[in-house]
């Protein structure tokens, strides 16, 4: 079975809209690699949380900050599909 993306946001911060720009550009980078990605609001202030099958990818609380969306790409294709190319958005 195909992976699924989820991105926990905290909407009381206002993430929502980034969210959703954010699986859009997983789904369309990874359309035929994921079964889908899953928008779940958190209950945690300043939460802004990337899992695939429940393992994170990103925290942006640990981090400090948002993820880049090359970043993101790369940290999810390295999971659900090593061997895909990404073009420009390859690491060098």
């Amino acid at each position: 079975m195909k992976p699924t993306i989820s991105i926990e946001y905290c909407p009381k911060c206002g993430w929502m809209l980034r969210a959703a720009y954010m699986a859009q550009e997983l789904l369309t980078t990874f359309s035929e690699d994921v079964h889908g990605v899953l928008l779940q609001p958190s209950e945690v202030s300043g939460s802004y949380l990337i899992s695939i099958d429940g393992k994170v990818v990103f925290n942006r609380i640990d981090e400090g900050r948002f993820p880049e969306t090359k970043e993101l790409k790369q940290l999810v294709r390295d999971v659900v599909n090593p061997e895909k190319s990404l073009g420009h958005s390859d690491k060098k």
